[in-house]
């Protein structure tokens, strides 16, 4: 598999934010995530793990009943991610 240039990893981890934003509050699963931007689960999986320790999104572990996920996984963008993405677009909205 060729490589992809940090350039285009940039371009992904920008869609994937945007993705996420969109669907604020709700958190997404990384399948869900891969088939909006339609790349591959394992590099989207990748990703997000890098965003994480960015402190741009947020992993969620529990379920809706309160157990935890055994195979899947769930993102959500940070209060602070959002609250500055939304005073950008306010911004390139005027």
């Amino acid at each position: 598999m060729p490589k992809i240039s940090s350039e285009k990893i940039k371009k992904v981890k920008e869609m994937i934010l945007s993705v996420l934003y969109e669907n604020s509050p709700k958190a997404m699963f990384t399948s869900y995530i891969a088939k909006e931007i339609a790349r591959d689960e394992e590099f989207i999986k990748k990703i997000m793990t890098e965003l994480e320790k960015e402190n741009l999104v947020v992993l969620i572990n529990n379920n809706t009943r309160g157990g935890n996920y055994l195979r899947r996984q769930t993102w959500r963008l940070k209060s602070n991610v959002y609250e500055t993405y939304t005073k950008l677009a306010e911004k390139s909205g005027s």
